[in-house]
C-alpha cells in the first residue's frame, strides 16, 4: 500500500472549547484543508454556552474528548489559561507565555502547544510591513494577550503599554514579559488617553468587538491618523474598531490573518502533515466573502 494511499484511510477527530464558539471557522478550515490533503477530518464545536456549563466543567470535557478518540483540541476562550493544570506537558512557548490554544492527544498524554503567538506574528509581518514598533498600546493581557504581547515584543516592539480591566492581571503579565524581553520597555495601567497619544500602534486582545460582544474596547476619539491598529477579532472579520480606525485613515490589520495562521500550525501539530498557508488564507476569505 503507498503512502498517498495510507493518508487518504487517515481520519482525524478535532474539536474546540470555547464558549459563545458558533461562529468560528476554525471547523471548515481544517476540514477542507484536510480534505485538500487527502485526510478525513471532522472537527466538532464544544461550546460551553451552549452545554449551559463554565470553565470548570473543563477536566470532564477533556477526559471526555480523549476517551472519545479525539486526535486534539483548539481551546479559545476563556480557557487557555485554566486547560494548562489538565495538561502532561507544555511547549516551550506555551510555558513561557502560560496559555494554550492547542491541544494533542498522543500517546495517552495531553501536551499543550501555543499557536497564536506565531499566528499573529506571520499575520503582522504580512499585513503590516514597516509599521512603526516605537510605542505600542495592547488592550487585554488574558491568554491571547499574553501571546499577542509576546509576539509584538519578538517583533521588536520598543515600549509597550499593557491595559486590562483586571490591572492586576496586567502587572504580573507586564512583569513576565520584561523579564524575558529586557531591552524592551514594558508598563501596566496608567492613562489610556495619555498612552494613546503617545503610541505609534494599538494592539486589541480583548473579546470585544466580537459578534456576540459588539461595541468598541475604547473610545473612538483615542484613535488617531498616525497610529497603526490590529485586531484579533475575526468574527466580524470587520469590527468597530477597525471600521472606525479606517475611517480616519489608520493603517488596519484585521484578526483573520492571525485566525489562519494559528490554524496552520495546529493543523500541522494535529496532524503531522504541512499545511498550505495561502490556501487555507484564501479559504478563510472565501467564508467571510459569504
Amino acid at each position: 500500500m503507498s503512502a498517498e494511499t495510507k493518508r487518504d484511510q487517515r481520519s482525524i477527530l478535532l474539536g474546540l472549547i470555547g464558549a459563545g464558539i458558533g461562529g468560528s471557522l476554525s471547523p471548515a478550515m481544517h476540514e477542507e484543508e484536510a480534505r485538500q490533503q487527502g485526510l478525513t477530518c471532522v472537527y466538532r464545536r464544544i461550546d460551553l454556552e451552549a452545554l449551559g456549563v463554565d470553565v470548570s466543567a473543563l477536566p470532564d470535557l477533556l477526559t471526555a474528548a480523549e476517551r472519545m478518540g479525539f486526535d486534539g483540541l483548539n481551546i479559545t476562550y476563556p480557557c487557555k489559561q485554566a486547560v494548562i493544570p489538565l495538561l502532561d506537558e507544555l511547549s516551550d512557548d506555551a510555558n513561557a507565555l502560560g496559555a494554550v490554544n492547542t491541544v494533542l492527544f498522543k500517546d495517552g498524554r495531553r501536551l499543550g502547544y501555543n499557536t497564536d503567538w506565531s499566528g499573529f506574528t506571520r499575520s503582522f509581518q504580512r499585513g503590516l510591513p514597516n509599521a512603526s514598533l516605537a510605542r505600542v498600546v495592547q488592550l487585554g493581557a488574558g491568554g491571547a494577550g499574553a501571546a499577542v504581547a509576546h509576539a509584538a515584543l519578538s517583533l521588536g516592539v520598543e515600549q509597550l503599554m499593557l491595559f486590562d480591566v483586571d490591572e492586576t492581571r496586567a502587572a504580573s503579565l507586564a512583569a513576565e514579559l520584561q523579564q524575558r524581553f529586557t531591552t524592551a520597555e514594558i508598563v501596566s495601567g496608567g492613562s489610556l488617553a495619555d498612552a494613546m497619544c503617545e503610541a505609534t500602534g494599538l494592539i486589541h486582545a480583548t473579546p470585544t468587538g466580537m459578534a456576540k460582544l459588539p461595541g468598541m474596547p475604547l473610545s473612538a476619539e483615542l484613535l488617531h491618523r498616525a497610529l497603526w491598529v490590529a485586531d484579533i477579532v475575526y468574527f466580524p472579520i470587520r469590527t468597530a474598531l477597525i471600521e472606525a480606525a479606517e475611517k480616519i485613515g489608520c493603517r488596519t490589520l484585521s484578526g483573520g490573518g492571525m485566525a489562519v495562521y494559528q490554524a496552520v500550525d495546529a493543523f500541522r501539530i494535529f496532524t503531522g502533515v504541512e499545511p498550505d498557508a495561502d490556501r487555507m488564507f484564501a479559504h478563510l476569505q472565501a467564508l467571510l466573502a459569504r
